[in-house]
């Protein structure tokens, strides 16, 4: 579904991500983590084109990603993406911000574009904030009204960097769940987050990245019980042990 072939990536003189090859199949859940500054958000924001690569080639469901223009808001379509931030809408209803784009980028009519929004709120536990505003919810259902507007547009595969990493603890969990069930229902995922229980419930690889290299990669319960470079027992024993 999303394939990364010696990917480079410059900001002026600093080299961000260093000869990236990445595969990721139909319906993977792919983790990448990794200490602050390694490029995994980089790497995400590279794959819908919101950053531009310096070399190499990735390809969405075996198409090139595009220059710009009308082909690359086609890729953008298939190719779902939750931020950190929430980036709705302020002064727009939450199934007025999940509706916008499945009706002025794909077409939809107002009637199904609501009926499959309504559908969609419920399914990430906020049908019943449809007609409120973004500042009456709190941050964790502010989140999952960006999933469920990321998936309004029907993506191949999904794109999200660190999703929770904006939330109050309490609401981790919640977003979590959703993406959890999410990967239960077959949606290929690509997820950079800090939450390591997340990785081991969920993710079919852990990919682990270090100055902007893939160092290794492997199934949850390898990764964590067994890494394999310096690097990554190094990254391990700071984060388990707390």
């Amino acid at each position: 579904m999303v394939t990364m072939r010696d990917v480079q990536k410059h900001f002026g003189e600093h080299h961000v991500l260093k000869d990236v090859t990445l595969s990721v199949a139909p319906r993977e859940v792919v983790v990448v983590v990794g200490p602050s500054g390694s490029g995994k958000s980089t790497l995400c924001r590279c794959l819908n084109r919101l950053e531009t690569t310096t070399s190499g080639e990735i390809l969405v469901d075996g198409v090139r990603l595009p220059e710009e223009g009308k082909a690359l808001a086609a890729l953008r379509a298939d190719v779902g993406m939750v931020f950190q931030s929430f980036n709705l809408f302020a002064h727009r209803t939450i199934l007025d911000n999940v509706t916008l784009a499945p009706i002025t980028v794909r077409g939809e009519s107002k009637k199904d574009a609501q009926a499959h929004g309504l559908e969609l709120l419920a399914r990430v536990g906020i049908a019943d904030k449809a007609d409120a505003f973004p500042a009456q919810l709190s941050g964790g259902q502010q989140q999952r009204a960006a999933i469920a507007r990321a998936l309004a547009m029907r993506p191949k595969v999904m794109l999200f960097d660190e999703p929770t990493s904006a939330l109050d603890p309490e609401m981790v969990n919640e977003v979590l769940d959703v993406m959890v069930s999410l990967a239960a229902e077959g949606m290929t995922m690509i997820v950079v987050t800090h939450e390591m229980g997340f990785a081991r419930r969920a993710a079919d690889r852990v990919v682990f990245m270090d100055d902007g290299r893939i160092v290794e990669q492997a199934d949850p319960a390898t990764f964590f019980d067994h890494p394999e470079s310096d690097r990554a027992k190094a990254f391990l024993s700071k984060i388990l042990t707390h």
